[in-house]
């Protein structure tokens, strides 16, 4: 029996990719054979990490398919032809009304993904959700099999590696507060409103910086709508970092004095556990799966209102108290993220599912 770990893209770095990569691992450790096969693998990746879906033959039915999905491909359409137990993990879809006004292909890509959850929805065994919000969305699609809620595994120790001297040294001990949100420039994640609520706080304190660390590749429309944005508020101290190494994701998350999230649609949210693993404070609009990862860490608010959200920074950067309860609140909600303990759940589901 193999453990064999279909997906799209095998990319380097993204949390899909990182997941998958680190359930291969789990499954080696459970002592079954495993593998990864991928419509596309990253050339960065080291060599033996995956391989492409082409080579993938002879697939028998005692052997499980594990599916990552989460975007439109013409794979899903091509699940029910392999002939064994399938497990499919959903790490959600942005709904196309998002990308309408930037990017037709991106907004053709997430109708045909979500076209392909409906249809799999009476073709898989069992399936895995990143969060009660993802599980919600498979039962609003149909699915009558089990499922069950595991986190994205997150391997910690890579955020122990040194971060960009530069940056740390450019960017701290001046008496600036820096506002960070990590994540790539994309329309439901909505930038216009953290940069909203950063102009107002600037009004409130001139020293301090917004930094929108994260790609734009693919939405360049919307980034440049986002540059006239700032402009027209006549903004300073606005970054956009655009696509940069991990040592310098790691420099900005060292800065950070709060960690600012206005996203209008997350499946799981991997930089609100990073900003918990860095002790940033995190402030989080209350939508699709923010409040399960967050856990009740954080503040976790219901009005996107710039000018509110400007005087809570402002409270949480100037009130010493309130800061170390939500830093400490935060660190302990990281523990329910530890790596051992998602992969001892990875393994308690996945033996429970062999069982039957």
């Amino acid at each position: 029996m193999e453990m064999i770990q279909l997906l799209p893209t095998l990319s380097f770095g993204d949390a899909v990719g990182n997941d998958t990569i680190a359930l291969k691992g789990a499954i080696r450790n459970m002592g079954f054979k495993t593998s990864i096969y991928a419509e596309n693998v990253d050339a960065r990746l080291p060599k033996n990490t995956g391989e492409n879906i082409s080579k993938l033959k002879g697939v028998s039915k005692d052997d499980v398919i594990i599916y990552h999905k989460s975007t439109g491909t013409d794979l899903s359409f091509k699940i029910p032809e392999y002939k064994c137990r399938k497990i499919m993990i959903y790490h959600n879809i942005t709904p196309s009304e998002f990308f309408r006004p930037y990017n037709s292909i991106a907004v053709s890509l997430t109708e045909y993904g979500l076209e392909g959850v409906k249809y799999l929805s009476d073709k898989v065994d069992y399936c895995l959700a990143d969060s009660s919000f993802n599980k919600s969305e498979l039962i609003k699609a149909g699915y009558k099999c089990p499922i069950d809620v595991r986190p994205i595994l997150i391997p910690f120790d890579d955020y122990k590696k040194k971060p960009d001297e530069e940056i740390v040294r450019k960017f701290s001990s001046d008496g600036y507060v820096n506002i960070i949100f990590v994540g790539r420039i994309a329309p439901n994640k909505k930038h216009e409103n953290i940069i909203r609520a950063f102009c107002q706080y600037k009004k409130i304190n001139p020293k301090s910086r917004l930094f929108l660390v994260g790609s734009y590749s693919g939405m360049e429309n919307y980034y440049e709508r986002l540059l006239k944005y700032v402009k027209a508020l006549e903004l300073d101290d606005v970054y956009f970092t655009g696509h940069i190494k991990f040592n310098q994701i790691l420099a900005y998350y060292r800065i950070a004095d709060i960690f600012l999230c206005m996203s209008e649609h997350e499946g799981f949210c991997v930089p609100l556990v990073e900003a918990m693993f860095f002790n940033v404070p995190i402030i989080a609009y209350d939508t699709s799966a923010i409040s399960d990862t967050l856990g009740g860490s954080g503040i976790l608010i219901n009005d996107n209102d710039p000018l509110f959200t400007a005087m809570l920074i402002d409270k949480l950067v100037n009130d010493d108290i309130l800061r170390s309860r939500v830093i400490e609140k935060q660190k302990s909600r990281l523990e329910d993220f530890r790596y051992e303990k998602i992969r001892d759940m990875f393994e308690m589901y996945l033996k429970n599912f062999l069982g039957k």
